[in-house]
């Protein structure tokens, strides 16, 4: 009803919580598994499984190109992508502040609901706590996904060889950005959105197309940077990448510089980090920019011999700037 707000009798376990959870949860998310409302969801499975969990905790709720409900899904999703699953399932967990208008929930949970159901996943189990007053920020998501391995070997840093090339789905910095200047009221005048978006049917379809995926990421917090460094100290390897080869629109790359921000270290959440064969790369990206997440894809380095664990940037002037692990996340908050 309009005007109304969350008690904090709504996460009591009596009448309140029950009916919250039917005519709103079960309402809109509905499937014979949820419907059930049993203490675990009962599925069964015949293949190996992936399984990842996630905390949301942004602020705003709502931002340009996404909302806390929409990034929950997509998140979830994208991490059981990036580790060569096809999404099935998810749960969905609400921290509620005592206070919340119920129609601020009711617009995350339609956002959870057409995300969900245009990715083609369920929303089989969750949870509902309220608390006082002041004790959250509104409300906060937690969420598990569950995937079917579809490729036919483990992703995985061990797979990643001297020589491999480094690719990126499309343009880097847009979440961090789009959420930054919703918080502050920020009126940059660059109208950058986030690019948080479901990935799993652009990078499954690579893994199926007997691409030589060896290893995949999601950069987002700590951005691009964070990633490479990451994979640059598994290995053992150094990654050596072009400036001018990266997928920074000019919005980006001028807010950036309003801001003293470095595009590489700012979040994503609808981009990935692909390592593949250099025999690979050309097709790869091909493939990539054949769909829409994909039209920006480029090809930004490669694995090298030395210097071993380091991250260079090869800059647009002639010299070389070592791309280190950021020391902490500039944006704090941003998913």
């Amino acid at each position: 009803m309009p005007g109304e707000r969350i008690l904090l009798g709504h996460g009591s376990g009596g009448r309140l919580m029950h009916a919250l959870i039917r005519d709103l949860v079960v309402k809109k998310l509905g499937n014979p598994v949820l419907k059930e409302l049993a203490d675990s969801a009962t599925l069964e499975f015949k293949d190996k499984l992936a399984f990842t969990t996630d905390s949301f905790v942004v602020s705003p709720l709502f931002f340009p190109g996404g909302d806390i409900g929409k990034l929950a899904v997509c998140g979830t999703i994208n991490d059981l992508a990036v580790s060569g699953a096809a999404p099935l399932y998810l749960s969905l967990a609400f921290i509620i502040e005592e206070g919340l208008e119920f129609s601020i929930l009711e617009k995350v949970v339609d956002s959870i609901a057409s995300e969900a159901k245009g990715a083609g996943v369920k929303i089989v189990t969750g949870d509902l706590k309220v608390v006082e007053s002041q004790a959250a920020d509104k409300l906060f998501i937690n969420t598990s996904g569950i995937g079917r391995i579809v490729s036919r070997r483990r992703l995985s840093f061990a797979n990643i060889r001297e020589g491999d090339r480094v690719i990126l789905t499309g343009n880097i910095g847009e979440h961090g950005l789009a959420v930054l200047a919703k918080r502050k009221g920020v009126d940059l005048g660059f109208k950058i959105k986030s690019d948080s978006a479901c990935l799993h049917r652009m990078l499954l379809a690579l893994i199926r197309g007997a691409y030589g995926i060896r290893f995949m990421r999601d950069p987002t917090r700590g951005g691009v940077a964070a990633t490479l460094n990451e994979t640059a100290e598994s290995t053992g390897l150094g990654i050596v990448i072009d400036e001018a080869s990266l997928p920074v629109s000019s919005r980006v790359r001028a807010a950036c510089e309003l801001l003293g921000l470095d595009p590489l270290n700012v979040a994503n959440e609808g981009k990935a980090v692909l390592v593949i064969g250099r025999e690979g790369a050309g097709k790869t990206l091909a493939a990539l920019r054949r769909n829409p997440l994909g039209r920006n894809a480029r090809d930004i380095g490669e694995f090298v011999k030395a210097p071993k664990g380091r991250v260079i940037m090869k800059t647009s002037v002639g010299t070389e700037r070592l791309i280190d692990m950021p020391l902490g996340e500039p944006l704090p908050r941003i998913c």
